[in-house]
């Protein structure tokens, strides 16, 4: 079977180059004579590529030397935990921004700590906007301010920040290297690699070097921030299959030319889609249009009966993954960095001709 377009949310499509790589090096990696998968993670090959790995992204994101990037274990869910447990040491609060399902996550995996002092909420709306950030009640003795930028499930994006002291913790997931950031208005910046940076496995963290020595003593060793600083993102065997892997896409990243080149692409291939949805009163996308994700674009269709169908006739032609999250049900199509033009143009002409045979 040839190769289809994969519109999951995650694990997300890989670039094809990338497969391809890693494909010719399965079995014996720069000669070798053993894959990244069975290399000792503390041998002289792998440490080049960790170090690999860190610069590139480095470059990518002009990284500066005030910050450190570790990569983390668990999913980005864990670090709903491991935030609070290291950046809220001494502290009593932290400020939580609730745009979703991810942010609800977060917040609730933090009252475990800490008192959340919840700033701003669209939950009322049912999540179709976001809260303005310029008049949100933020304490500033508070520890930090989390966010999640961009909802996966719902298709809520926002790109501002508010203007505070408190460090800025933010859950890049599902847009890291999607669109240029400046790094140095965060504290802390965490993505889980399975939907722009590789598989599933490994979570990049981004921390100012200043908020390691939050990290407490009582922590287990393998939770704290500092620690894993330390010992170079290895206080136990890291996912080093996925580190490299995450290698090779930034490689390709840096090919394609660099995030610019991407956000570029990426503005492109989301205006054709939404431009498409608007057009149509067969397809709907509910979020505010200011607050559209480029990256999780969900969808209805103005018959629900039909969805199954949809779902069916768009596997068959080559579209895969297009059902919406189980908990709000539709479509949706996620559209990474790894996803073409070409293939957001094939849905499009697919969501045309379904509409024709059953609009």
């Amino acid at each position: 079977m040839s190769r289809v377009y994969n519109f999951c949310s995650g694990p997300a499509a890989l670039p094809e180059a990338v497969l391809k790589k890693a494909q010719a090096e399965m079995l014996d990696w720069h000669g070798t004579g053993v894959s990244v998968m069975e290399m000792s993670h503390r041998s002289t090959e792998f440490m080049s590529i960790l170090a690999s790995a860190k610069a590139r992204l480095a470059r990518l994101l002009n990284i500066n030397d005030d910050y450190e990037i570790l990569f983390a274990q668990g999913g980005a869910s864990t670090l709903f935990s491991q935030i609070p447990a290291n950046l809220a040491n001494g502290y009593d609060s932290a400020c939580y921004l609730d745009t979703g399902v991810w942010s609800t996550k977060a917040i609730k995996e933090a009252k475990k700590y800490l008192d959340v002092n919840l700033v701003g909420s669209s939950k009322d709306v049912n999540y179709i906007t976001v809260p303005n950030l310029d008049t949100l009640p933020l304490d500033e003795s508070a520890a930090y301010l989390h966010i999640c930028p961009n909802e996966t499930i719902g298709g809520v994006e926002f790109s501002g920040l508010p203007k505070t002291d408190l460090p800025i913790v933010a859950d890049l997931s599902s847009t890291i290297l999607s669109r240029k950031i400046d790094v140095s208005q965060y504290g802390m910046i965490y993505a889980g690699a399975q939907k722009n940076v590789g598989p599933a496995g490994v979570v990049i963290c981004i921390i100012r070097k200043d908020l390691l020595a939050r990290s407490g003593d009582n922590l287990p060793s393998t939770w704290s921030f500092a620690n894993l600083a330390a010992n170079d993102s290895m206080i136990n065997t890291p996912p080093t299959f996925a580190i490299y892997l995450a290698d090779l896409v930034f490689e390709w990243l840096e090919e394609q030319g660099g995030v610019d080149a991407m956000e570029a692409v990426n503005i492109q291939k989301a205006k054709a889609l939404y431009d498409f949805i608007d057009s149509s009163d067969f397809y709907a996308n509910p979020i505010e249009p200011a607050y559209r994700s480029r990256m999780n674009v969900p969808f209805t269709l103005a018959d629900k009966s039909l969805e199954s169908l949809f779902l069916e006739e768009s596997e068959a032609a080559g579209l895969r993954t297009l059902a919406g999250h189980r908990s709000v049900g539709g479509m949706r199509a996620s559209i990474y960095n790894a996803m073409p033009m070409e293939g957001v143009l094939a849905l499009i002409d697919f969501m045309s001709a379904f509409e024709k045979r059953h609009g």
